[in-house]
C-alpha cells in the first residue's frame, strides 16, 4: 500500500530528477523522430544502432542531474558524460549532444527563478576556464569522433591554453557546435525554438515538429559534419535540398534516400544534435510536447 508519506517522497524525488528526466527525454525524442539521413527507430547505421542511441540517451540523465550539474563544472560534466556513454556503448553516439547539454544542463541548475535559462546559458559560457577546456579536449578525443581532423590552433590532442570558450570561438567558423559556445546558443535559442514552437503550434505531433525543426535547422545552415566528411559543396548541396523539402519541390523520402550511404559522409549529425540541444532548451523552458 502506497501512504501520502511515500507518495510526497516519490514527488520530491521527481522534482529534484527532473533535469535528468528531461535529458533523456530530449535525447529520445530526437532520435525517435524519423529525420531524413539520420539513425532512427526504423534505420540503423553499420557501425552504430537505434539501441545504441536509447542507451546512450539514458545514460546521460545521471551524468547530468540537477545536484551533479550544480556541483561540477562544464568540463567536469561534458567528461562524466563521454565516460557515462563509454559504458553502454562502444559507438561515438552523443558526442555533439553531450558538449551542447552540458552548459544548458549547468544553467538549469545554477540559475534563480527570475534568470532566463538563455542569460543563465550565457553566465556559464562565460564562466570557461581553462581546466574545462583540459576536460573536453580529453573527453573529445576519448570519444574518437569522426571527421575529428587537426585543428590549426587549440588542437584536442595538444594542452589546452586557453578557456573552452575562447578555444571553441577559434573553431566556430567550421562547427556549429562551437559557433554555439561562442554566440550563446545563437542557433537554438533564435532558429531552433521558433522552428519548434511553430510546428507545434501548427498542430503538427510532437514526432513531426521534431522533423520539421530538423530540416528547418538544415535549410538554415550547411551541416558541419557533412562538411568535414564530405566538404563544403557537399553540405550546401544537402541545405539546398532541404529547402526543396520546405519547398514542396523534393519529397522527405526522396531526400532521406539521397543522404543514405554505407559511409554516411552526408549524415547531418551535428544538425541532429542541434535538434536535441533545442528539445532540451524547449523543455527546460516550459514549452509542451504533447
Amino acid at each position: 500500500m502506497v501512504t501520502l508519506v511515500d507518495a510526497t517522497l516519490a514527488h520530491s524525488r521527481l522534482s529534484r530528477d527532473l533535469l535528468a528526466h528531461y535529458v533523456q527525454l530530449a535525447c529520445l525524442l530526437e532520435v525517435s523522430a524519423a529525420k531524413p539521413g539520420n539513425i532512427t527507430p526504423a534505420r540503423n547505421f553499420s557501425d552504430t544502432t537505434y539501441a545504441d542511441m536509447v542507451r546512450s540517451g539514458l545514460a546521460l540523465g545521471p551524468a547530468f542531474a540537477r545536484r551533479r550539474a550544480r556541483r561540477r563544472g562544464v568540463g567536469e560534466l561534458i567528461a562524466d558524460a563521454v565516460s557515462a556513454t563509454a559504458r553502454v556503448t562502444n559507438a561515438n553516439t552523443n558526442l555533439g549532444i553531450v558538449l551542447l547539454f552540458a552548459p544548458l544542463a549547468r544553467a538549469e541548475a545554477t540559475r534563480p527563478p527570475d534568470e532566463s535559462l538563455r542569460s543563465a546559458t550565457e553566465r556559464v559560457l562565460g564562466q570557461l576556464d581553462v581546466d574545462d577546456a583540459a576536460a573536453t579536449f580529453a573527453a573529445i578525443v576519448k570519444a574518437h569522433p569522426g571527421g575529428l581532423g587537426d585543428a590549426p590552433e587549440h588542437d584536442v590532442r595538444a594542452p589546452a591554453r586557453v578557456g573552452l570558450r575562447g578555444a571553441m570561438a577559434a573553431a566556430a567558423h567550421r562547427d556549429s557546435i562551437a559557433c554555439e559556445y561562442a554566440t550563446g546558443y545563437a542557433i537554438v535559442f533564435d532558429t531552433g525554438l521558433p522552428l519548434l514552437t511553430g510546428a507545434l503550434g501548427d498542430g503538427a505531433p510532437t514526432l513531426d515538429a521534431i522533423v520539421s525543426l530538423h530540416l528547418g535547422l538544415l535549410a538554415f545552415r550547411p551541416d558541419t559534419l557533412i562538411q568535414r566528411k564530405a566538404g563544403a559543396s557537399a553540405a550546401q548541396a544537402v541545405t539546398e535540398r532541404a529547402r526543396s523539402v520546405r519547398a514542396g519541390t523534393m519529397t522527405l523520402e526522396e531526400f532521406d534516400a539521397s543522404l543514405r550511404g554505407p559511409d554516411h559522409k552526408l549524415n547531418p549529425g551535428t544538425t541532429a544534435d542541434l535538434v536535441a540541444a533545442t528539445l532540451l532548451a524547449a523543455l527546460l523552458t516550459g514549452v509542451t510536447l504533447p
